[in-house]
């Protein structure tokens, strides 16, 4: 009797906490990206991040985006076939439909992405003035990603969404397709830190990098793989996720090893390779 008396405010109060959920769910991905904007802004130097990092997430979240059929190209009996065979097997929670703040989480994480990379095009355009123009239509690989105008960046993200989303269609009917896809969102993101680290590496610095953003990384990666593990999660979320922290981990380590024995400075020179972005 107690418990209905209290429908009024328990009922509320859940939606309140499902609407707070969604909204982190939602949000939550582009935090760590505030403090990295920010410094960028405030130093007008891009040199300390991988542009390659955004590559990453706009790959893995145009995927993920793709991979849910039932939202774009799903014909009906292939969704309540699909749905049953994902129930058994290894990729069971692929198959199931994404709820609305998964997609607005990609579609923000996709609008941030391209902010970022504005933001480190202008940043670096604007301290290499005598640099050689590159654009998306020079096919060079040495040159892919490193380009001097944000609009081929769009461009290159608008040719790929096309080019998948039409072998996407064509393939919609193969559950070994859809589910592939899914996979590979999963594994693109779980890949998400490796630029970051190559970078370090290959500088032997961490200067310019915001360790705010990888303590983010860290703590979010950790919490979704003690999430992944606790609810039974299908192996693979689990590896790439344990495979993120790890990364992150191994970037911390970087900042502290470099913080310790600090690199003697080179000398500055202007250089194809200076895109360097979150």
């Amino acid at each position: 009797m107690e418990a209905e008396g209290l429908d009024w405010l328990l009922v509320p109060l859940h939606q309140l906490v499902s609407w707070g959920a969604a909204a982190a769910m939602v949000f939550g991905g582009v935090v760590p990206y505030v403090p990295q904007y920010r410094d960028i802004r405030r130093t007008q130097n891009a040199d300390g991040f991988s542009t390659y990092v955004c590559l990453v997430l706009l790959v893995a979240n145009i995927l993920r985006i793709l991979f849910c059929p039932y939202y774009h190209f799903a014909k009906p009996a292939f969704s309540r076939s699909h749905s049953v065979e994902c129930q058994h097997s290894g990729f069971g929670r692929f198959g199931r439909r994404f709820e609305s703040p998964l997609l607005w989480q990609s579609a923000i994480m996709i609008l941030t992405m391209l902010l970022m990379l504005k933001l480190c095009t202008e940043v670096r355009v604007a301290n290499e003035l005598n640099a050689r123009r590159r654009s998306f239509t020079d096919f060079d690989p040495h040159h892919f990603w490193q380009w001097s105008s944000f609009s081929d960046y769009v461009q290159c993200v608008l040719a790929f969404t096309g080019v998948a989303g039409y072998i996407t269609y064509l393939s919609i009917d193969s559950a070994l397709f859809v589910e592939t896809l899914g996979f590979l969102a999963v594994l693109t993101e779980a890949m998400l830190g490796v630029p970051q680290l190559y970078r370090n590496h290959r500088h032997q610095s961490t200067e310019g990098m915001s360790i705010k953003m990888v303590l983010m990384w860290t703590s979010g990666d950790a919490f979704k793989t003690a999430y992944f593990l606790l609810k039974g999660a299908p192996l693979q979320f689990s590896v790439c996720g344990l495979l993120q922290v790890l990364v992150d981990l191994a970037i911390l380590g970087q900042a502290y090893a470099f913080a310790r024995h600090p690199q003697k400075p080179a000398p500055h020179a202007v250089h194809p390779t200076g895109t360097k972005a979150l």
